[in-house]
């Protein structure tokens, strides 16, 4: 069955991207990919802490899933909850310690695993694509 170039793209990204979680999965020290992403964003933000619903939106997930992600993660330390002193209905996912450590050691494994997994001078490319991605509104 023949199917449209923007489809077996799409295909391909999806295939690639189960890949690679699961390649992150087992460098990462114990620390999921997912888990990764999350405290890689919360890293970035101001004051290192997001509203679930804006921290939903840049992993990419439900607020639900997001919701599932995050009690583990509370329950070890990586992420705390702390409420907004304006606003009693709004909750912030922080930062903890424990996170901020366990993302230092993710990082040294990633960008390690990474040079692994994309051969040196393939960085025009990565570029390239990563505008692409950019360009249609998935980045």
């Amino acid at each position: 069955m023949k199917i449209s170039t923007s489809l077996e793209f799409f295909m391909s990204i999806a295939h690639v991207q189960t890949i690679m979680s699961r390649r992150f999965d087992s460098k990462l020290g114990g620390l999921g990919f997912n888990e990764f992403i999350v405290l890689f964003h919360l890293s970035q933000s101001e004051d290192q802490k997001l509203r679930r619903i804006d921290l939903a939106e840049k992993v990419g997930l439900t607020a639900s899933g997001i919701t599932r992600i995050l009690l583990p993660m509370e329950k070890i330390g990586l992420v705390k909850r702390e409420s907004n002193e304006y606003d009693g209905r709004v909750v912030y996912v922080v930062l903890a310690p424990g996170g901020k450590r366990k993302l230092e050691e993710g990082l040294e494994r990633a960008e390690i695993f990474m040079e692994d997994i994309i051969p040196t001078g393939k960085e025009k490319k990565l570029e390239e694509l990563t505008k692409v991605f950019g360009e249609l509104g998935l980045v």
